[in-house]
């Protein structure tokens, strides 16, 4: 996939804009680009992890543990399963890849739109799309998204169970964005569905909610034994003990976990309305931490106007399985979301 920022260069790219190639380019300081290309809690990370992070510092001078025995105890009370049933990575990305070696012999189908890293991870799959489960493949292997990105619609679990009852497919279900979903609970989460379905693997990501990217950490969620099986063919030492601290510090930060799922809810649903009344944009709706907006005119204009505004958008014209101009913002802070509508009132006010 290829996407062009408007900075003079063509490049590969898998998520969102990379803050730091594209400030250097420039001869900008990150710290003053709005990126809305990439979907980080606009909160930050809980003001726990920083002295967390700072706590653990002492431990860099030892190799970290394996398998981080108390991350995997705290996520397993996090989300009502068994410790035995996490597998832990360096981020989201590093286990799509993962299983991409532990399913090499068998040719998936992506129910799209998928992450982007899946077209990677799985260059000969076959095509489906996510909102017609009739057409699912009955055997095989599945691979789809909940919330899907970049759309943000959340499939119906119902929908999954009646899938995996119907077909004897082994399903991978991308929940990197689960959280800020209605379906945030454990007792909603397509985890629990394990226990019947031991064919149904779940990937979450511990770097967007929690606002950790830089720090790579992402789970597998599958049977027991499963988890067992891969666990000999992983390299070890996957989670750094840095990450590690802020991810326990991050998990037990429950209060400022519900603070970002409401502000979120309040903010993208404002967002929204605020964009709708904007020509020539047609935003719809979504259960993530972003929104996708469908617009009738071609997008490079659009974000080249951003990005001499310093603001970073995410293209998603050419995105497998959708069609028409479209791109896809995060939802931030209102400061940077008022910064971004007046950039956008102004590219229109031009254009007319």
């Amino acid at each position: 996939m290829r996407c062009v920022y408007g900075w003079g260069l063509t490049m590969a790219v898998t998520h969102g804009g990379d803050i730091y190639a594209i400030a250097r380019h420039h001869g900008w300081d990150w710290r003053h680009v709005a990126d809305f290309s990439a979907n980080i809690n606009p909160l930050g990370p809980s003001p726990l992890v920083r002295p967390a992070v700072g706590a653990g510092i002492d431990r860099i001078v030892h190799y970290p543990e394996r398998e981080p025995e108390r991350l995997r105890r705290l996520l397993a009370t996090t989300w009502n399963i068994e410790p035995q049933q996490i597998l832990l990575g360096n981020g989201a990305t590093e286990l799509i890849f993962f299983l991409s070696r532990m399913f090499q012999s068998s040719r998936p189908a992506l129910a799209l739109p998928v992450f982007s890293e899946f077209h990677r991870a799985f260059p000969g799959a076959s095509e489906v799309a996510l909102e017609d489960s009739a057409i699912w493949p009955r055997n095989g292997f599945l691979v789809l998204t909940r919330p899907a990105n970049p759309t943000g619609q959340t499939l119906s679990l119902d929908v999954l169970e009646s899938y995996l009852a119907s077909s004897s497919a082994e399903v991978i279900v991308d929940e990197s964005f689960i959280e800020y979903s209605g379906a945030s609970s454990p007792a909603s989460s397509a985890a629990l569905l394990i226990e019947h379905f031991p064919r149904l693997i779940v990937l979450r990501s511990l770097t967007k909610f929690y606002a950790l990217p830089g720090l790579r950490l992402g789970a597998i969620i599958a049977s027991a034994d499963r988890i067992e099986t891969w666990n000999d063919y992983r390299e070890p030492w996957q989670v750094n003990v840095l990450a590690e601290e802020a991810a326990l510090a991050a998990l037990s930060d429950t209060g400022h976990a519900r603070r970002s799922f409401d502000f979120v809810l309040r903010e993208r649903e404002w967002l929204i309305e605020q964009l709708r009344s904007i020509s020539g944009a047609a935003p719809i709706p979504t259960d993530a931490n972003f929104i996708f907006v469908r617009l009738a005119h071609p997008v490079a204009p659009l974000a080249d106007h951003f990005l001499r505004e310093k603001i970073l958008i995410r293209d998603c014209t050419h995105w497998p399985g959708l069609s028409g101009s479209a791109v896809r913002i995060a939802v931030r802070t209102r400061e940077e979301n008022e910064l971004l509508l007046d950039a956008w009132r102004k590219f229109r006010s031009a254009s007319e």
